[in-house]
């Protein structure tokens, strides 16, 4: 059965001695016009940020249950940001109202913490980046809700392997689109859909840096992969079509045929020979 909106519970409130990013209030983002490879210290501060939005996603992971509502999810998250001195970097991003994205069966990200009650046989994303000491860490993960069908929990197996593969394809020297290449050729020989219209991207001391990461074989995605650079791969992929709708609430992204997707995000910084991830708990 596709899914309807649920309900939103009133804003969450974050302490007022949490420094709050630029954009908390704005319509949008002042532009990032900062260096994509970032210096020593930008990135230990990175992987503090990455360290409590990864535990802050398995503490609200623990929660994942038939009969639980995805606003329930949000809630844990949000306490242990801010317990731990974070602002959620997705409240008042653009206007987003909670403080993680939420994704179930057909959505295909920017799902919105409401009322709905997970059910058994469903999966579901939580998306979450934390903001602290100036900087962001952005991850994402999808789970199995009780007893999941051989169809879905293979999805998210694979979808898991993709970005495990993206991860090791990362070197200096290479093009931004070899990610792509690999994604999309392992997605290929299950006959996946690689979502093209929502990508990885650059992160640092801003959310959104203006770095875009292909999950497609990309020819423009051309640019030189260099030590230093920080961003995510988070690729999402498909039973069926990649095409897809958003819900009038201007966020929930949902594939058009309705069928299920999953999703896996890491943080990372190019090191001399490899990459790093930097949102591991």
């Amino acid at each position: 059965m596709a899914l309807v909106p649920g309900i939103q519970s009133p804003t969450r409130k974050v302490p007022a001695h949490i420094p709050r990013p630029e954009y908390v209030g704005k319509p949008a983002p002042t532009p990032y016009t900062g260096p994509e490879v970032q210096t020593a210290e930008t990135i230990e501060k990175m992987r503090i940020a990455g360290g409590i939005a990864a535990r802050a996603m398995e503490e609200a992971a623990k929660l994942i249950a038939p009969g639980v509502t995805t606003d329930a999810l949000d809630a844990v998250a949000h306490a242990y940001m801010c317990d731990h001195g974070a602002y959620p970097s997705d409240l008042g991003y653009r206007g987003f109202p909670k403080s993680v994205c939420t994704s179930i069966n057909e959505v295909i990200c920017h799902g919105i913490p409401d009322s709905t009650v997970l059910q058994d046989g469903d999966i579901v994303n939580i998306d979450a980046t934390a903001y602290i000491h100036g900087v962001h860490g952005d991850l994402n993960a999808t789970y199995l809700v009780g007893d999941v069908d051989e169809e879905s929990r293979l999805l998210v197996e694979r979808t898991r392997e993709s970005l495990n593969r993206a991860i090791k394809a990362v070197k200096p020297g290479r093009q931004i689109n070899v990610i792509g290449r690999v994604i999309e050729s392992y997605a290929k020989r299950f006959d996946y859909g690689v979502v093209r219209d929502f990508t990885g991207h650059g992160i640092n001391t801003s959310f959104h840096s203006g770095l875009i990461i292909p999950h497609y074989d990309s020819e423009r995605a051309t640019e030189v992969i260099k030590p230093g650079m920080t961003f995510t791969i988070e690729p999402m992929l498909t039973l069926g079509t990649y095409d897809y709708e958003i819900w009038p609430d201007g966020w929930t992204v949902v594939t058009k045929d309705r069928k299920r997707t999953a999703q896996f995000e890491h943080t990372l910084v190019v090191t001399a020979d490899g990459a790093e991830i930097l949102t591991l708990p």
